[in-house]
């Protein structure tokens, strides 16, 4: 279980891999920090990367976060803002701010912090069986700040309250005619897609791409809200709704709100 980091070969192509299979790939805290950790690393000493291929293993992309993990930490204001903070955030971020262009090859189920991860990617190719949405108001909490203003700058506002106030998981057509993908295949074809495209990319012009992405993030990429600003969206921490939503995912029965 973790992050699986691959530096770019003589294809000019580094990988990035989502692996928790047995859990459909969802994110520990530990993979928030080596996902930063690896981002951070092809950030500044990017070798031979030209492009980054971002995917998940056993044919998921991620299916959100590892929810049996969170009554340790989301019950309290305190710990709950430091994993948002200090493990997700600054993941996304390097992620999003990366000068490599990155392409998502999405399989399956792609969700809460799935989406988050792909929503930084440039290039998100889908397979037609693929899922997307946040449905988290049904375990009993919202999403963090921060990471809800980098999904509305590529969803758009109208788009994100379907998929936070209904709760709403989107079929890959769907996702693909409200802009949350780039481009749907079939699904035996999305790594070999996925995979065109990284070399497409390869063999463009690195400062062009570089530059482009530099340009993109002035006027595509609005500036996050302050921390202190976020700061109170915490308070939800040892609510009722919170503790019964996790625990009911958790005992794997209807959460009774």
């Amino acid at each position: 279980m973790g992050i699986r980091f691959d530096r770019a070969g003589a294809d000019g192509i580094a990988r990035v891999t989502l692996a928790n299979p047995a859990k459909l790939n969802a994110m520990s805290s530990a993979m928030w920090r080596a996902l930063r950790d690896a981002f951070a690393e092809l950030n500044a000493t990017p070798g031979d990367a030209r492009v980054v291929l971002v995917a998940g293993e056993g044919g998921q992309f991620a299916s959100g976060g590892d929810i049996e993990e969170y009554p340790r930490f989301r019950l309290d204001a305190v710990t709950l803002a430091h994993f948002h903070e200090q493990d997700v955030l600054p993941a996304l971020l390097a992620l999003r701010d990366c000068e490599l262009p990155l392409v998502a090859q999405i399989d399956g189920v792609c969700v809460g912090g799935g989406l988050e991860i792909a929503a930084c990617c440039d290039i998100r190719i889908a397979g037609t069986s693929s899922r997307f949405g946040v449905p988290i108001a049904k375990l009993g909490f919202p999403m963090a700040p921060a990471e809800m203003e980098i999904i509305a700058a590529v969803v758009g506002p109208t788009v994100l309250r379907e998929l936070l106030l209904e709760a709403r998981v989107f079929r890959a057509q769907e996702a693909f005619e409200r802009g949350i993908v780039t481009r749907v295949v079939p699904d035996d074809v999305v790594a070999a897609e996925s995979l065109a495209a990284a070399q497409r990319i390869a063999a463009l012009s690195p400062q062009a791409l570089r530059l482009n992405k530099r340009a993109l993030r002035q006027f595509v990429v609005p500036p996050l809200s302050s921390a202190a600003a976020r700061a109170p969206h915490y308070a939800y921490a040892p609510s009722a709704e919170h503790r019964e939503g996790l625990a009911a995912f958790n005992e794997r029965r209807p959460p009774r709100f």
